[in-house]
């Protein structure tokens, strides 16, 4: 009987630490992955001349989804 218990509470142990390492692997920023793909963009390819450059495009302010307001809670 111990046997079983022991063996249910060690399935579920493992199950749910699965499931929080897969959630939280490889999470990052939209930041750090502009700095990264710029960082290795910079290095192999050379700077092409601007050929008529369009204007900059007005700001537009960007409603917080539910994920960046929870973590602005958060914070």
């Amino acid at each position: 009987m111990a046997n079983l218990v022991n063996e249910l509470v060690s399935g579920v142990v493992s199950s749910v630490l699965k499931e929080i390492l897969k959630k939280t692997m490889g999470r990052t920023t939209k930041r750090k992955r502009r700095k990264a793909a710029s960082a290795t963009a910079s290095r192999t390819t050379r700077k092409a001349t601007p050929v008529g450059r369009k204007p900059a495009r007005k700001q537009v302010s960007k409603r917080r989804t539910a994920a960046g307001r929870s973590r602005q809670r958060r914070a």
